[in-house]
């Protein structure tokens, strides 16, 4: 049993440096314009990190090993990824001068962090009396489909430019599509949030 815990807790840390190595990658990567190859090992380091976020929780409940710990550790790592990953598309899309598309980032951005930050406070009152802090479920789907977002925005940022200006178009308009649902998501889910701590936040005003 002690065994699988320190499995499944390597393998929730263990997307912090691979996050890392994705962002050296993709600077490596747009400052040196290079090959296809480049950007596949780069995508597939955040792809990593996409699965291990999907089965370390899967692990943890199949064997009976959800810790405290790991109900922490999780949302943490999840937000040092959106934290790495969405700035640094910011910076790629603004390196080659894609204005719109970078007044777009720079919303889905923000609007993450605050959230994260706002839902990270709320974790911190509800603890002081003993609310559950366990992810809720809209928040787990805003982190699926966060995943899958970073890794069409950047398959567009590191392929895009090998298709026609047509099917490039269309591939953007996409993105914009999959930026707008996420962040329709991440104001619901901060509200949410809020209405779930509220009794908490009452509590902790009243004292």
């Amino acid at each position: 049993m002690k065994a699988k815990k320190i499995f499944v807790n390597a393998l929730t840390f263990s997307r912090l440096p691979l996050i890392f190595l994705w962002m050296a990658a993709a600077v490596a990567a747009e400052l040196r314009q290079a090959d296809f190859w480049f950007g596949f090992w780069s995508l597939m380091a955040m792809g990593v990190c996409g699965f291990s976020d999907l089965f370390d929780g899967m692990l943890a409940r199949k064997w009976d090993v959800v810790s405290p710990l790991g109900k922490m550790a999780d949302p943490l790592m999840d937000k040092v990824f959106f934290v790495v990953v969405f700035p640094t598309m910011l910076w790629v899309v603004s390196h080659r001068g894609e204005q719109s598309h970078a007044i777009v980032m720079l919303l889905f951005t923000v609007l993450y962090m605050v959230r994260d930050l706002w839902v990270m406070f709320l974790r911190s009152v509800g603890t002081m009396y003993g609310a559950d802090v366990a992810a809720m479920p809209l928040g787990k789907i805003r982190t699926a489909l966060s995943f899958v977002c970073a890794g069409w925005v950047y398959m567009y940022l590191i392929w895009g430019n090998l298709l026609g200006s047509a099917l490039r178009g269309r591939w953007l308009a996409s993105c914009y599509c999959f930026e707008s649902l996420l962040m329709a998501l991440t104001v619901l889910s901060a509200i949410t949030y809020t209405l779930a701590y509220l009794p908490y936040l009452k509590k902790a005003l009243s004292r």
